[in-house]
């Protein structure tokens, strides 16, 4: 299992219809997109984020069918222009030690194939974590756990 999580911040400028409808279409990708078993969006306590968001995914393929489903493509294009700072994580409970490389990889495939949502992405004020473009300064560091 995969579990793909989403810290943020909104911008200021930002009104609080704008943030709902960003907000229930991340509950929408969990609605709808077959690949996720369960999920959590909500507000983030014990931090320096407003929001956050935790989807259920039992393995790559269906991580792909998430990261490209109508459903998630509409929350990139009407939540992160509103979004501020932006973090992701996963955490999986399968032990291949090539699992983030392979997380990253499905990540950069899909920047390299949607422009638009890689444009949104760069004019982020800060993204950092494991859905962070390769070509992003903010992206995630080296994994600090022996090969």
């Amino acid at each position: 299992m995969i579990y793909h999580g989403n810290r943020f911040t909104i911008k200021a400028s930002a009104t609080p219809e704008q943030v709902e409808a960003a907000l229930e279409s991340l509950r929408n990708q969990g609605r709808v997109i077959p690949s996720v078993k369960s999920f959590v969006v909500g507000p983030d306590y014990g931090g320096e984020y407003h929001y956050g968001a935790v989807f259920a995914i039992e393995d790559l393929e269906g991580y792909w069918e998430y990261l490209v489903h109508p459903a998630h493509l509409n929350t990139d294009r009407v939540g992160l222009p509103l979004v501020d700072k932006f973090m992701s994580f996963d955490i999986t409970d399968d032990e291949d030690p090539r699992m983030a490389d392979k997380i990253a990889e499905l990540h950069q495939r899909r920047y390299d194939t949607m422009p638009d949502i890689t444009e949104l992405v760069s004019e982020l004020g800060e993204y950092s974590g494991s859905a962070a473009p390769a070509s992003t300064a903010n992206s995630h560091a080296a994994d600090p756990r022996p090969n």
